[in-house]
């Protein structure tokens, strides 16, 4: 089997993409795979590293916002946007897949499109909620559309075959239990807390962290607490501690720049509270933790709002609009989960509920029916 996989320009859209070849593998260990993806984003570094070959093109979206800078780089976007396609073609002819898949990405778009007029077999996956602009675009052209949550069939092409398959995770999510986790960190039983902000860190997170922590530890409250501040807070959160007076580290708390073992402290985790891209999601779903959603309000089509909220109306999360969560409040939605842990233990048990534990079987099931040969 010969698979063109493309997306990119973030993790979300490559950290599918190289799940989705590697359930391929799993079930076709002679499986060939190309991908394609941006020269300057973060596929042109994780694609090599893996081993896999990559074709990359320049493809960019255009800036709404009209100043001289913007000017310049719509104009750029144009130029590349205008080769893109035969540029595309010309990969989809060499490599001749049996199948074409996209992630999500501008680079997404004209290779998918040049595979659907070549007449190869296409398949998007939407990792979000809201449905992204070029899969958007994508699921009318698309021979099937797989899906992370149903809530995305609000805005598909009503004519498009979908399947929900969900988001793959890492493996090791459902491989380490609570009790094991604890003790490899060197907790006790009292609650614990995870925050984190992603690789970069997030202001607001950190923000009201840096209120949090001094609160319980002071409070003298038994919550252990793992925070990663990222890149943004390296100088402002050590900063804000030792103004507080709290340790980076003692026997309930970790503070650290970057959490290397998100899947040993998800496992410690009693409370999340973070962002809602969706492969975070995904992971607290496979856990069954219960958290404390605050979007990033910066991203396209507030996806981030959507995906929280699939959480937040089955009752598995407290959304919170970035523009909402002040210390005080997020203080207040901790104190009382303190208090009520079954209240916490149900959010668990309701993340769960959500969960598609067969999303490779279902993915798989996908790229098999596209596939095989028809009478």
């Amino acid at each position: 089997m010969r698979v063109l996989l493309a997306g990119g320009g973030t993790g979300g859209h490559i950290n599918p993409a190289l799940a989705i070849a590697g359930i391929v593998r799993d079930h076709d260990p002679s499986a060939e795979f190309l991908f394609v993806g941006t020269p300057n984003g973060m596929e042109a570094k994780l694609v090599p590293q893996v081993g896999y070959r990559m074709e990359t093109m320049r493809v960019a979206g255009f800036q709404r916002k009209l100043t001289l800078k913007n000017i310049k780089r719509n104009v750029i976007a144009a130029y590349d946007l205008a080769i893109s396609q035969p540029r595309a073609r010309k990969i989809v002819k060499s490599f001749q897949p049996d199948v074409a898949i996209g992630t999500g990405g501008y680079v997404a778009g004209p290779i998918l499109h040049a595979a659907a007029h070549l007449h190869v077999p296409c398949a998007i996956h939407e990792q979000n909620a809201y449905l992204g602009v070029t899969n958007k675009m994508l699921s009318k052209e698309a021979s099937h559309v797989m899906l992370t949550v149903e809530k995305a069939l609000d805005y598909l092409h009503p004519a498009c075959p979908y399947t929900v398959t969900g988001l793959p995770v890492r493996n090791q999510i459902a491989q380490i239990d609570r009790a094991a986790a604890r003790k490899q960190l060197g907790f006790d039983d009292g609650l614990c807390i995870l925050s984190f902000g992603g690789s970069l860190g997030a202001d607001c997170i950190n923000e009201t962290m840096a209120a949090l922590i001094p609160w319980h530890v002071k409070q003298g409250l038994k919550i252990n607490h793992i925070h990663g501040y990222g890149g943004m807070g390296k100088e402002s959160f050590p900063a804000a501690m030792q103004k507080a007076g709290v340790p980076m580290r003692s026997e309930r708390l970790r503070i650290t720049e970057y959490i290397d073992d998100m899947a040993v402290c998800l496992a410690a985790a009693d409370l999340v509270i973070c962002r809602s891209g969706a492969s975070t999601l995904a992971e607290l779903e496979a856990a069954g933790r219960g958290s404390i959603l605050i979007p990033s309000p910066i991203v396209t089509g507030n996806h981030q709002l959507h995906n929280a909220n699939v959480l937040g109306d089955a009752g598995a999360a407290i959304v919170i609009e970035q523009k909402d969560a002040s210390p005080e409040r997020i203080i207040r939605e901790v104190e009382a989960l303190y208090a009520d842990r079954e209240r916490l233990a149900e959010m668990g048990r309701q993340a769960k509920q959500l969960e598609i534990p067969d999303t490779a079987d279902r993915i798989w099931n996908v790229i098999e029916q596209l596939t095989k040969p028809h009478a």
